[in-house]
């Protein structure tokens, strides 16, 4: 995989807000700037993949093609052990149309009590986050995190996004709702995806 130099620019494949600035603190310090296709006009291509490493490379290939830069996409969910694994590629599918978070919130709350998953352990959960680096020649490569934990109820916090203050990452007394940025960028999943990525695509000399 070729290398990223710093200031290179990037275009974030993604009109998810919170993502785009994710994405932007953890390449600030390699001396990188990204443009979020939004931004671009670059619209979203259908996630017709049913995994998170299927849709993180057609975003990408997407974006770099349309920009002609290179361009990092996020592909990431929530998965319940008690629900099979779901949401799982559909965690922001679970939000309709309006990207409800509280709504997809008590829809997997409610579905957990329909199995009667009422104590840490029967709510396992994890979030997983899929990078995927890709040039306008379609070279591209894809990197994985995860971060394991249990779901609570109710939910905790207004910071993060998505379903981040309903989980609860092991070890950790506060939920992704509740932890600062810094906080969360430490154990989280896209950080550890991150870390995967600039171990293969950045200079060392550029940290």
């Amino acid at each position: 995989m070729r290398k990223l130099e710093a200031g290179t620019r990037l275009v974030v494949a993604s009109h998810n807000p919170g993502k785009i600035r994710e994405i932007n603190d953890l390449i600030r310090p390699y001396g990188m700037s990204a443009v979020s296709a939004g931004e671009l006009n670059i619209s979203e291509p259908e996630e017709t993949e049913t995994t998170f490493a299927g849709n993180a490379r057609l975003k990408a290939l997407h974006s770099a093609k349309a920009s002609g830069l290179p361009a990092l996409s996020d592909d990431s969910g929530l998965e319940v052990e008690a629900l099979g694994g779901a949401p799982g590629v559909y965690s922001a599918r679970w939000a309709g149309p309006a990207k409800d978070f509280n709504y997809a919130m008590q829809r997997v709350e409610s579905e957990l009590q329909e199995k009667f998953a009422r104590d840490p352990e029967s709510r396992r959960a994890n979030f997983t986050a899929t990078l995927c680096l890709a040039w306008p020649d379609g070279e591209a490569e894809v990197f994985e995190g995860k971060v394991f934990g249990h779901l609570v109820w109710p939910p905790r916090g207004e910071k993060g996004f998505g379903y981040d203050p309903m989980f609860l990452a092991d070890g950790e007394t506060l939920t992704f709702g509740e932890m600062e940025a810094e906080a969360k960028h430490a154990i989280s999943h896209r950080a550890r995806a991150f870390a995967l990525f600039v171990a293969a695509c950045l200079d060392r000399s550029d940290g």
